[in-house]
């Protein structure tokens, strides 16, 4: 079995742990380890400030504590996204404001965050899809022009840009993931990325469940008490020295992942290029970082049929989010505005192939040809019958 993903492994892993447990002695959060993560993300984005944290979900929810979420507020986001985008927000007592997202992206359409803002509304959160880069410049206008803060969910955004610069830099915050199905992993964890400077010293209190240790630790006071509301944030220092490992790593890493997606993509154009399927679209303002490889089949019923044959040929595929707004706590905690359009009849076409770090060349071609023949018997039998053939 060929499968979808396999969890990033360099080799210094195992070196970086037992350097934590031997040599440093230290396990718990905000060690060596994690000192070093946080400052190669500063150095490598550019960015002011980074705390690793627990998860991309904690992330979110600093980011929600952050920027003051009360019940009431609205928060505009797409509904093509993972539940913990959202979820976030409606702890704090938002509702969720969904708009449609865009077919050649499946990023949050641009154009229709506008109509979505009321007097309630406190911050957009546009979720890059598959490391492609949402349009920031048009949010952040519209952001910058009705006083709203811009979270960015960049959980599959690690070393992907929109017109040079980092996703995860561009708003006030943003944030990251390093769960075992990311192209970088520490097996459950994520990352906090501070933009917006008037954060900084409240964000080191959340994470450090309300207290001022960090500022105890740097003797900048002479003990440390709680003085916020927080959580447990912080990740073990076992975590982050698995993460590590691989951010020394992060261009190799990257740079197999591009091979892989390039090979896709090239094995697949005939196809497109026959009206079979679609593949997806990377702006020009945009650099990816090949986080998924996907194609898009005519409708939900040959995508369940192409799933179904390509098990059977050993190759394991999955389709991704169902659309928030149609789930039950998306009817209670949200609502979608204007017309779904897109969201649920795209996301029903999407079909996610296998990819990660390691993918062999003969693996990808096993797919490619496997994806082929699928169409070729499917539209040989198709003509045969004389029944219609469905291009896109």
């Amino acid at each position: 079995m060929i499968p979808f993903n396999v969890p990033p492994f360099v080799g210094k892993e195992l070196v970086y742990l037992k350097e934590a447990i031997s040599s440093n002695k230290k396990i718990s959060g905000d060690g060596i380890f994690t000192k070093k993560c946080n400052l190669w993300f500063e150095n490598y984005f550019n960015t002011p400030k980074s705390l690793l944290t627990t998860s991309c979900t904690h992330a979110l929810e600093m980011a929600a504590i952050l920027i003051d979420i009360q019940p009431g507020d609205e928060v505009i986001a797409p509904s093509y996204t993972f539940v913990s985008t959202v979820n976030a927000f409606v702890l704090r007592g938002a509702k969720i404001v969904f708009v449609d997202v865009r077919p050649d992206t499946m990023n949050i359409d641009e154009t229709l965050i506008e109509d979505a803002i009321t007097d309630k509304t406190k911050a957009i959160v546009p979720v890059h899809y598959a490391g492609v880069a949402c349009e920031m410049d048009t949010i952040m206008e519209i952001a910058n022009r009705h006083n709203l803060y811009v979270i960015e969910d960049a959980a599959q955004g690690v070393m992907a840009t929109y017109k040079g610069k980092a996703l995860g830099t561009i708003g006030d915050l943003g944030c990251f993931s390093f769960h075992e199905t990311k192209n970088y992993s520490m097996g459950e964890g994520g990352a906090l990325l501070i933009q917006n400077e008037k954060f900084m010293e409240r964000a080191e209190i959340i994470r450090e469940k309300g207290t001022n240790r960090s500022r105890f630790i740097r003797g900048q006071v002479d003990k440390y008490t709680w003085v916020d509301i927080g959580s447990s944030y912080l990740p073990s220092e076992l975590n982050a020295a698995f993460l590590f490992a691989q951010l020394e790593e992060a261009h190799k890493i990257n740079d197999d992942r591009l091979y892989s997606w390039q090979a896709y993509y090239n094995g697949f154009k005939e196809l497109e290029t026959q009206g079979l399927i679609e593949l997806p679209v990377v702006p020009k303002d945009c650099k990816h970082n090949a986080h998924m490889f996907y194609i898009k089949c005519h409708d939900i019923e040959e995508r369940s049929e192409l799933i179904e044959y390509l098990k059977e040929n050993k190759v394991q595929t999955v389709f991704h989010y169902i659309p928030l707004h149609t789930a039950d706590a998306g009817l209670k905690y949200g609502k979608f505005l204007g017309e779904d359009k897109h969201t649920t009849s795209e996301s029903e076409r999407l079909l996610r192939l296998p990819m990660y770090y390691g993918l062999d060349p003969e693996s990808v071609h096993k797919v490619i040809s496997h994806i082929k023949q699928f169409f070729e018997s499917k539209y040989e039998e198709l003509k045969s019958n004389n029944k219609k053939v469905y291009l896109l």
